[in-house]
């Protein structure tokens, strides 16, 4: 798959699931069968979280959706990646829930652009046989 942008799209973090321009973010192999992107206007979003990938979260969803909530786009390799994200879509109760090939590079280029990513408190698992 390319992560070349269309034409518009100034790209500010490309990886093979998505790209990110000052205006939204474009999600690869999204719809089902396909393998369609789809485009997210920053506007359409209102929040994006991080989490830890579980069991219950998303960890071993590969594509689709297990709730008819969240919907995920195809990623092969989401149970071996560091974080699970959730972008919150307008109006409504859906939600994206993605995974990018770099969580930091892609939080610190999404915060410089002014859009926040709700981080969980992880600090205690950071270093093991610490308790909170």
């Amino acid at each position: 798959m390319s992560t070349s942008a269309p034409s518009g799209f100034a790209t500010l973090y490309a990886d093979r699931m998505v790209s990110v321009s000052g205006t939204g973010i474009m999600f690869a192999a999204y719809s089902f069968p396909f393998a369609r992107s789809r485009k997210v206007p920053f506007t359409d979003i209102d929040h994006i979280s991080a989490a830890e990938p579980t069991m219950a979260n998303g960890k071993w969803r590969i594509w689709g959706s297990g709730d008819l909530r969240t919907w995920y786009p195809l990623d092969l390799h989401r149970p071996s990646r560091d974080r699970i994200f959730f972008a919150f879509v307008k109006p409504g109760d859906t939600r994206i829930g993605f995974t990018v090939e770099d969580s930091s590079r892609f939080i610190r280029i999404l915060e410089e652009s002014g859009i926040p990513v709700i981080l969980p408190d992880i600090r205690a698992s950071d270093s093991p046989g610490r308790s909170p």
